[in-house]
């Protein structure tokens, strides 16, 4: 029982929800009377324009005579096209991610030499400061893995000796050390959670300095530590894809925000952590496995696409699902035709799961992505081009890694925070003003009532 609720009767609870229900409204005109863009977005649905960035760029449609066209989407890191990332290190047979998060944190493709050096340099980084396991992890266990590495970040700003400068150089280091902490911090989290909350075994492995980031995770998370070199590049592949995403998705949004303030590198990415955990941005991909098993619950035969477009039909109608009438994994507010990295991981989820336990989930998720489009047109009348975004594949990779639920997004997490310190020093270098943008009150005046007379 809450203090509320010890104090205060049930109708007493009630009258004051409806209360602050009431001192809360504001008319829907009044968004409209005002031009507030709800959302930062226009009446289109594209996003307000609120700086410029050289970190990435985001494109999903052309705008022809003023109104937004269908597109392929195309989405490059410094400019550098993310198809050809990934293709050339499936060519090469090769991880990516470190060179990915140097590109996006220096500018420009590292040289061997270069690359070698930052490898090096993650590798001398990824231990956690001396008792921070114990500490700042085991003796608070959270239920939530994305929460406790929020508060893990934070922490690692008791242990730097320099926490508030935002010279370049320090901004650099403490960035560095977080995308290389992140994923031990992850681990560990997930271990404490298991032991706490689900009463199995907790593994604590000892980090290997020579092992990339993907590596690193599913070293980490699995109880005999193997793995094979095909696991790792496929998930070094979702890292790539997740580790950056223009400046005005929320997360990276609110990294950008904090760090206008002037504030220190732990509690802007803490922020972005925080924003990622929303299951409208980050968490989605957890969505989007949680409608695959209602659908899976309440069609028979998940290869009849009439039962799956019905099932689809009642999601919409809110009368399945999760009741919020979303399908997840369908549709975005930049890509119209592609979300490129929904057809990366599409064809790799297909790679793996053909002739496995997985292909049926894959040809339900390819089922939804095929009929969505036509029944939302008709369900709604909206007539608009409608794809798979990155979600609708990614957690089918995750579980085809044996990935547990608990960190689809913290290691969405793990890849972005290349991105938002990216974004954090563009922000620091370029930006120049805090950001402030304006709220239109439309309260009406009250008169101050001495407390006697109420």
């Amino acid at each position: 029982m809450s203090i509320i609720e010890s104090k205060f009767t049930r109708d007493d609870i009630d009258s004051f929800s409806e209360q602050i229900r009431k001192n809360y409204y504001i008319n829907p005109a009044a968004f409209a009377n005002f031009n507030v863009k709800r959302g930062l977005r226009n009446a289109d649905g594209t996003g307000v324009m609120a700086g410029v960035t050289r970190v990435c760029s985001v494109e999903g449609y052309y705008i022809v005579d003023g109104e937004k066209a269908p597109r392929e989407g195309h989405l490059t890191y410094r400019g550098v096209e993310l198809n050809d990332i990934v293709e050339a290190c499936i060519k090469e047979n090769r991880f990516g991610f470190e060179e990915v998060a140097w590109l996006l944190l220096f500018g420009k493709l590292p040289t061997k030499a270069q690359l070698d050096f930052f490898n090096v340099t993650l590798a001398d980084c990824r231990n956690l400061p001396e008792d921070f396991i114990e500490d700042m992890i085991m003796k608070a266990p959270s239920n939530d893995v994305m929460n406790k590495m929020a508060r893990s970040v934070l922490a690692l700003y008791s242990f730097d000796e320099n926490p508030d400068s935002t010279d370049l150089d320090n901004v650099i280091r403490q960035c560095t050390n977080i995308i290389a902490q992140l994923p031990a911090i992850m681990a560990y989290a997930y271990q404490v959670k298991r032991r706490h909350y689900y009463h199995k075994s907790m593994y604590i492995h000892p980090l290997k300095p020579d092992f990339t980031t993907a590596q690193t995770i599913l070293r980490s998370i699995r109880p005999n530590k193997q793995f094979t070199d095909e696991e790792a590049k496929l998930l070094d592949i979702c890292l790539i894809c997740h580790a950056e995403h223009g400046g005005g998705n929320n997360s990276t949004f609110i990294t950008r925000a904090l760090s206008s303030s002037g504030t220190d590198t732990y509690s802007a990415i803490a922020g972005g952590i925080g924003a990622l955990k929303g299951p409208k941005h980050g968490g989605a991909n957890l969505k989007v496995a949680e409608m695959v098993d209602f659908i899976k619950q309440d069609v028979a035969d998940t290869h009849d696409e009439g039962a799956v477009a019905d099932e689809l039909v009642k999601i919409l109608s809110k009368e399945a699902g999760d009741g919020s009438g979303l399908i997840y994994g369908m549709g975005h507010a930049v890509y119209t035709l592609s979300d490129p990295r929904a057809k990366i991981l599409k064809a790799k989820a297909e790679e793996f799961a053909m002739g496995t336990e997985f292909e049926d989930d894959f040809l339900l998720l390819n089922t939804i992505e095929k009929l969505t489009p036509r029944i939302i047109a008709e369900k709604k009348g909206i007539d608009k081009a409608i794809c798979a975004n990155v979600d609708l594949y990614s957690g089918l990779i995750y579980k085809i890694l044996k990935v547990p639920t608990d960190l689809y997004t913290p290691i969405f997490t793990v890849a972005r925070s290349a991105g938002w310190s990216a974004h954090r020093i563009e922000e620091i270098l370029t930006g120049g003003r805090i950001m402030r943008p304006a709220y239109k009150n439309v309260n009406s005046k009250n008169k101050y009532i001495p407390i006697s007379e109420r």
